[in-house]
């Protein structure tokens, strides 16, 4: 079994669900009291937080390169950026380590492309939804993200940051998520990218009959997946 690498605190509310996943996942596919092997590198999250808001963007690339290099000197055999945002320096932080980094966007769309989708929505943060990285990455394997529009990004962000990031789950916050939802599909997104790993704290596919791609649980399994290979 090889040691997967956790770069978590992003926020530590994910994070914790990430290691739930992960070592249930593997407990069911090796039996008896097998769990996995990890190492969890937790970061501060205001000070992440504060260098998004800030538009530092190359200091928080530094941040997450001695986050993986840390792990790998630690040991680790594969990279897990447990958040969707901080992908956006994924290939820098790969370029920093010999051992491979496994892509969130990657895996969640190899799942969209099984379900033989090629239109899908995608929440996150702000900068999950607006910048580029993460729907030219989509797009490059032949799947088109569209995102909410102006005033529904500004609610998704806020829920999260001033909600989610915070454990908090309201049953408003669940109803303007699910509205926000509906109007993605009926602008013809095929499926909806839970883009940010809070989200599936607030809203799961038994709440919708519109198919949605729960990152936090994909990153898990194909993380145990890697693990097991």
């Amino acid at each position: 079994m090889k040691t997967i690498g956790l770069i978590g605190g992003l926020s530590w509310e994910s994070t914790t669900e990430y290691y739930r996943h992960i070592n249930r996942i593997m407990n069911e596919r090796m039996g008896k009291l097998h769990s996995a092997k990890c190492m969890l590198y937790s970061m501060d999250f205001e000070e992440v937080v504060k260098l998004q808001e800030a538009g530092e963007w190359d200091e928080a690339t530094k941040v997450m390169v001695e986050a993986a290099q840390r792990l790998e000197a630690g040991g680790a055999d594969v990279i897990v950026i447990c958040t969707n945002t901080m992908h956006r320096m994924a290939d820098e932080v790969q370029a920093a380590v010999s051992i491979p980094l496994l892509h969130i966007i990657d895996v969640t769309a190899e799942r969209i492309k099984q379900q033989g989708l090629r239109k899908v929505g995608l929440m996150g943060t702000r900068y999950t939804m607006e910048q580029e990285f993460y729907r030219e990455r989509l797009q490059r394997q032949g799947i088109e993200a569209v995102i909410p529009q102006d005033n529904e990004r500004e609610v998704v962000h806020s829920v999260l940051r001033n909600e989610l990031f915070k454990g908090v789950c309201t049953p408003e916050s669940k109803a303007k998520f699910i509205e926000i939802i509906e109007r993605l599909h009926a602008q013809g997104a095929e499926g909806i990218i839970l883009g940010c790993t809070e989200i599936p704290l607030l809203v799961q596919q038994e709440d919708t009959g519109i198919p949605l791609f729960d990152t936090t649980r994909i990153h898990a399994e194909e993380s145990v997946e890697f693990a097991l290979a």
